[in-house]
């Protein structure tokens, strides 16, 4: 299949061309259907071109991110479940995981966070990290002391400005 002698804005970009010619389809097709599109058919390919592109993006994202949950289990091989809840042990294979699934997103342009990446984030956590909790677990404190803490600042800011204001006067008007 040769090129076609009328393409939209006078050339087809490299990646376009080598994606008509893998795929084989007739893109070129410069009678009725063409015409059919009226002026845009000179300016924009057509859609179906787009949706291909989109599904063949997501695909590699698929595949992609299969390979990144692999690598991620590979690397918790080497944890043993005594440290499975310890943030230094697990920090470094969790943050590859995401980091793997977050730039090959910004790669492919394909969004970040995403359901995908979702699903791979909670499976770590229902294969790996379903037991911990935090050993220390943290408490608000009680009312009698978190009220004072915050009427304190509260009522404490208009007697501050105000002796801003008094000591800045000229020490003719006082």
């Amino acid at each position: 299949m040769a090129p076609c002698a009328q393409t939209g804005s006078g050339r087809l970009s490299r990646g376009l061309l080598l994606l008509w010619a893998l795929l084989g389809t007739g893109l070129c097709h410069v009678g009725a259907e063409a015409e059919g599109f009226g002026q845009d058919a000179r300016t924009s390919p057509p859609v179906a071109v787009f949706n291909w592109t989109a599904q063949l993006v997501e695909e590699t994202y698929t595949n992609i991110t299969q390979k990144c949950w692999e690598f991620f289990v590979d690397l918790m091989r080497n944890v043993t479940v005594s440290e499975l809840c310890e943030w230094k042990v697990i920090s470094r294979p969790y943050s590859l995981l995401q980091a793997c699934l977050e730039d090959w997103a910004d790669h492919l342009h394909y969004g970040y966070p995403n359901a995908l990446a979702e699903q791979y984030i909670f499976r770590s956590h229902r294969r790996y990290f379903h037991n911990c909790t935090l050993q220390h677990q943290v408490f608000d404190p009680p009312q009698d002391v978190l009220l004072p803490m915050i009427i304190a600042p509260i009522c404490l800011i208009p007697f501050l400005v105000t002796l801003v204001i008094w000591r800045s006067k000229d020490g003719k008007a006082q």
